[in-house]
C-alpha cells in the first residue's frame, strides 16, 4: 500500500520541483526550423562584400595607393579604377608632382580649386578636390568618359565643345585615359594603351614617383 502511494505521489513531485530545478519554459531557447513561423529565427546577418579592387594592370606607383584609392573613390562616388586611370596619368602616384602650369599632386589640382590654407599637395585633400572635379566633369558628359577626362584635362568647357576642337594635349589625355579605363574594365592584367603612354613620356614620371615614395 505504501508502495502504491510512492509511484502515486512521485508524478506531483515533478509537476511541483520541477519549474523551480528547470525554470519556466519560456525561457528555455527555441529552436525553429527555416520556414516556420517568421520572427522567431534571427535573420543572419548579410556577408560583408568585399571592397573593390584595382585592376592588375597599373604601374607600382599606383598601386602603392591602391587602400585610399578605394576609400577616395567611394566618397566621390566614382569607379576606384577611373580614379587610378586618371592618378596614373597625372602623376604616376607621385604625391609631390608639380606641373609647368602649376597643377599638384596626386591628382594635379590647379591653386584655384583649394580653399585658403589648404595643402595642395596633401594626398587626401588633393584626391577631394580633384575627384570632385572628375565627378562633375563625368555628371556633365552623361557618363561618357572620354569626354568627362577631356573635361578634367582642359577644364569643363571642353565638355561641350566638339571634340576636333579639343587642343591636342586634350585629345591624347582622353585617347590615353580613356583607352587605359577601357583595359581595366576589362580586366586585363596588362595594358597596350598603358604601355603606349610609358613609352610616350609616361616611364619618366613613374620614375621619379617610384623614387619619392622610396620603393624597391
Amino acid at each position: 500500500m505504501l508502495q502504491r502511494c510512492i509511484v502515486r505521489l512521485m508524478p506531483l513531485w515533478v509537476l511541483i520541483l520541477g519549474p523551480l530545478l528547470l525554470g519556466p519554459l519560456s525561457t528555455l531557447p527555441q529552436v525553429q526550423a527555416a520556414g516556420n513561423a517568421p520572427g522567431r529565427v534571427a535573420a543572419r546577418a548579410p556577408a560583408a562584400e568585399p571592397a573593390p579592387a584595382l585592376a592588375g594592370l597599373f604601374t607600382p606607383e599606383v598601386r602603392y595607393w591602391e587602400g585610399d584609392i578605394i576609400v577616395w573613390a567611394a566618397a566621390a562616388g566614382l569607379d576606384p579604377n577611373l580614379v587610378a586611370t586618371v592618378m596614373q596619368i597625372e602623376s604616376c602616384g607621385d604625391p609631390d608632382a608639380v606641373s609647368p602650369a602649376g597643377a599638384r599632386g596626386l591628382f594635379q589640382v590647379m591653386p584655384a580649386h583649394f580653399k585658403a590654407g589648404e595643402a595642395m599637395q596633401d594626398p587626401g585633400t588633393n584626391a577631394e578636390r580633384g575627384l570632385a572635379y572628375l565627378a562633375r566633369a563625368l555628371k556633365l558628359a552623361q557618363g561618357d568618359v572620354a569626354v568627362a577626362l577631356a573635361g578634367y584635362n582642359g577644364g569643363h568647357s571642353q565638355i561641350a565643345a566638339d571634340p576636333s576642337d579639343w587642343p591636342n594635349e586634350t585629345r591624347r589625355y582622353a585617347h590615353w585615359g580613356s583607352g587605359i579605363y577601357r583595359d581595366a574594365q576589362a580586366g586585363l592584367s596588362e595594358s597596350p594603351t598603358l604601355t603606349a603612354w610609358l613609352a610616350a613620356g609616361g616611364d619618366s614620371l613613374c620614375r621619379q614617383a617610384h623614387a619619392r615614395l622610396g620603393l624597391p
